[in-house]
């Protein structure tokens, strides 16, 4: 099969072809917009992040400048990762957790360095408009063509697995605080008065020591509780009627529509810091260094279980398939190392902010560090104020961001296999019933974001982060004759350590 139709074809050569008129610094013959494609079709997107529409450059080449890029790079990598850090420090031991966060935003910072670099490396060809996936296939034919296409696909997919657990979560959680609130079964007010009421254990009835279970909220056995939790349950009602309101949405031709909402994937991530800060003032630290051992209400600094915490961090830090997209706008190229630099530091300091707040906050006694959930959100009373207002902020943000994945898978699945981003309504309905079915099965069997981010993060990073880069920069410094053993044993390093990271989450 070709990998794109004969109309797109044509399209990627006049666009060199004008590229070859004349030096990139003369912009007398820049490719005129009848041989661009089109507006609503060209999208930058970052698994379990954002995904928002690149607006035409009217001003011509490299318009943004350093801090609008640093932004841009800040907000397509911030995404629903972030909820599940705290989770991952949990699992990995507090002080490992933050060196293993240090050293994966310095790996994987390189590893995105290298893909930057990839193009320029390619000789005696225009690769100005080339994206990451054109260099794979350059060096590996027809094999980096496919596998690409196939690691694509799981992180978009995966991206869409994950929104439809998390929406179904916040969903639930929020009929349930308007249920509550409207009912009056709960006092609102009065949680925000006891300590021990902050934060719960929803997880104590599985297994956690018994004086969990007495911070979580019981509304009482009243049948008309009884009924809304027969018809409101988060696991075997909410996900389907999720379907009602995404399936439509989803068969749209275009979604350019919800690009617009991309600025409030920047409002959750602040708002989200805000409530971490005001609920760590109130709780206090709660921090007792136990280095291999673990007792009722701490863990170890260090657990054998640090990959699953490697394997979250590989798609939090990932944006290595669209970085090249979005460092071309910038103003000054010669600072797009600089800039992707520093926009890496500011991520890697969100996360830690908002993990180790939430890990060395979380009150132990009387909860056990045990009780963080992969979703730190549910750690709050569904009655709670602030957390009630983050989770209607994720859920119109997701809403309106997962229409604009569903149109990339689309547009990448269909048009590989029939030249055509809609073929017809049937081919796009059965394609968005198989993600929509795979969202909700996930929603009800197994609705761990942290265990899908981490394997989705794992298998679609060992490609495009661990072993792409670094096969590429060997291959084409081999071929340039300056390939010495320094570098080449630490690229098979880096190989390696991704290898080690998928094969650790499934065996973990």
């Amino acid at each position: 099969m070709q990998r794109a139709t004969d109309e797109a074809s044509a399209m990627n050569k006049r666009i060199h072809y004008y590229g070859r008129l004349t030096s990139p610094a003369d912009r007398a013959l820049i490719a005129p917009d009848h041989v661009l494609p089109a507006p609503d079709e060209i999208y930058v997107y970052s698994p379990l992040g954002t995904a928002f529409k690149v607006d035409s450059c009217t001003d011509g080449y490299g318009k943004n400048s350093s801090i609008v890029t640093i932004f841009m790079i800040w907000n397509t990598m911030m995404g629903t990762s972030i909820l599940s850090i705290p989770w991952g420090i949990k699992q990995a031991g507090f002080t490992s957790g933050i060196i293993l966060i240090l050293l994966m935003g310095i790996l994987t910072l390189y590893c995105c360095y290298r893909v930057v670099k990839s193009r320029k490396m390619i000789p005696l060809i225009d690769t100005s408009n080339w994206e990451f996936p054109d260099v794979c296939k350059y060096y590996f034919g027809s094999f980096g063509q496919w596998s690409s296409l196939l690691f694509s696909m799981v992180s978009l997919v995966g991206a869409m697995v994950v929104y439809w657990v998390l929406m179904s979560n916040f969903l639930f959680n929020t009929g349930k605080f308007i249920y509550s609130k409207y009912t009056f079964l709960i006092n609102i007010y009065s949680c925000l008065m006891e300590r021990s009421r902050l934060l719960i254990c929803p997880s104590a009835a599985s297994g956690h020591p018994p004086q969990n279970r007495s911070v979580v909220f019981s509304s009482g056995n009243d049948t008309g509780f009884e009924l809304f939790e027969k018809w409101w349950n988060k696991s075997q009602t909410v996900p389907f009627y999720l379907i009602a309101i995404l399936l439509p949405l989803l068969n749209l031709k275009s979604p350019s529509f919800f690009a617009k909402f991309n600025v409030l994937g920047t409002v959750s991530v602040v708002y989200l810091v805000f409530l971490v800060t005001v609920k760590a003032a109130r709780l206090g630290i709660h921090l007792e260094y136990n280095w291999f051992t673990e007792n009722d209400f701490f863990v170890p600094e260090f657990r054998i279980q640090f990959p699953q915490l490697t394997g979250v961090l590989t798609l939090a830090f990932f944006i290595h398939n669209c970085v090249i997209t979005l460092l071309q706008n910038n103003r000054n190229q010669e600072n797009n190392v600089r800039d992707l630099s520093i926009a890496y530091f500011l991520v890697g300091l969100t996360y830690l902010y908002v993990g180790v707040i939430i890990f060395a906050s979380f009150p132990s006694p009387p909860l056990s560090k045990e009780c963080i959930e992969q979703n730190f959100l549910d750690n709050f009373p569904s009655d709670d104020i602030m957390s009630f207002v983050a989770r209607i902020f994720l859920l119109f943000q997701m809403m309106t961001v997962y229409p604009l994945l569903g149109y990339l898978a689309r547009v990448q699945l269909l048009r590989q296999f029939f030249g055509n981003a809609y073929p017809s309504i049937f081919h796009v309905l059965i394609l968005n019933i198989a993600i929509v079915g795979a969202g909700v099965a996930m929603a009800i069997f197994y609705p761990n974001i942290g265990g899908i981010i981490r394997y989705s993060g794992a298998t679609c990073g060992l490609a495009f982060v661990f072993v792409y880069p670094s096969l590429i920069y060997v291959i084409s410094q081999h071929r340039a004759g300056q390939l010495t053993w320094p570098a080449l044993i630490i690229h098979i390093f880096i190989i390696l350590l991704g290898l080690a990271n998928l094969i650790a989450q499934f065996l973990l």
